[in-house]
């Protein structure tokens, strides 16, 4: 005898489940619920679920590198929200366009929706979306050359996260410190907070999370010109990025890779990843992760005295950097230029 759930019921299981997916990065399968959810929803016209699962249609396409997508989700959720005076969805689906912006490397319009849903959850006391959205940009002042900035941030989230006893946030905390420590050349912090963040990843089955610590564990390694250790840990995380269907993860671990070869003098092997990184980067439209491939081929081009391919290469990165609002990657590109 099959079991009959009303619609609210339904709902809500479905949704579960497609929560569940989503952390295990299996983003289709999450995608494909949380649309059956939209119907159910406008179905029993229950604005407050339409707006739910609005939203969680705009976090799975994010997932998915469909940024474009992801905002018109996440605007239609911020309507529903305001409409119906949710002011605690309103933060989330302000917060969410916030990292969205953020991904596509419009930083100023970033910072203005997460100052906004800051706001919002400091009047709720809602610490949790405050620290998610700190999170955010704290990673935001790392893109723009301001790690300083970015660790202040970091360490007042990570006290935030461990009063909480929120181990998997302290996990993702502990990651960014480590990045930002890495972005300031000081390796050993570095290592320390990276270590401690893989540690409770794995704890905690966070497989996507832990691809993404190894991939940083990889470079500071690289950095500290131990370039074959790097590369069997990148080899490890590109086999993870592949089995979790992380295509942008993916594209960054073939990048990394590509660039330890050519630490190597294996030019030849070097230049393979690198195109199969910007493929995936034009694919997903991802123009940071393009200019970073970009300037590393450059440099490639450059070493072995082919200075018009070189050229080249900077010249598309100077195209596009400038699709992005940072300074300090504009100058990074012009530097490439006037080098040659």
């Amino acid at each position: 005898m099959t079991q009959s759930f009303n619609p609210v019921q339904e709902w809500q299981q479905r949704r579960d489940q497609a929560t569940r997916y989503y952390q295990e990065g299996k983003l289709q399968e999450s995608l494909a619920l949380a649309s059956k959810n939209l119907e159910l929803a406008r179905a029993i016209s229950d604005r407050a679920k339409e707006g739910y699962t609005l939203n969680d249609l705009g976090l799975a396409h994010l997932g998915c590198w469909q940024p474009q997508k992801a905002l018109e989700y996440f605007e239609e959720a911020l309507l529903v929200a305001q409409e119906i005076g949710n002011a605690s969805a309103e933060a989330t689906a302000l917060s969410n366009l916030g990292s969205t912006y953020s991904r596509l490397g419009k930083f100023s319009q970033a910072l203005k929706y997460l100052d906004q849903a800051l706001d919002i959850f400091r009047r709720l006391q809602d610490t949790q979306g405050e620290i998610s959205t700190l999170n955010d940009v704290a990673l935001i002042y790392t893109k723009l050359g301001e790690p300083k900035r970015a660790l202040l941030l970091q360490h007042q989230i990570l006290s935030m996260r461990r009063f909480l006893g929120d181990f998997s946030g302290e996990a993702a905390t502990l990651n960014g410190l480590g990045f930002a420590y890495s972005v300031l050349g000081k390796h050993g912090q570095a290592l320390e907070y990276l270590q401690e963040a893989l540690s409770i990843q794995r704890a905690v089955k966070n497989l996507v999370g832990e691809a993404t610590t190894m991939n940083n564990i990889a470079s500071v390694y690289s950095d500290l010109g131990q370039p074959k250790q790097a590369l069997l840990i990148y080899y490890q995380v590109l086999l993870s990025r592949r089995a979790l269907k992380d295509i942008s993860g993916e594209a960054t671990t073939l990048n990394n890779i590509g660039y330890t070869y050519s630490i190597l003098g294996n030019n030849w092997q070097a230049m393979k990843f690198y195109r199969q990184a910007i493929a995936i980067y034009q694919e997903l439209g991802d123009r940071l992760g393009e200019i970073s491939t970009l300037l590393n081929m450059g440099c490639l081009y450059a070493s072995t005295k082919r200075k018009r391919k070189a050229l080249s290469c900077y010249q598309n990165a100077h195209e596009l950097s400038q699709q992005i609002e940072s300074q300090p990657l504009l100058q990074k590109v012009q530097q490439h230029i006037d080098s040659l």
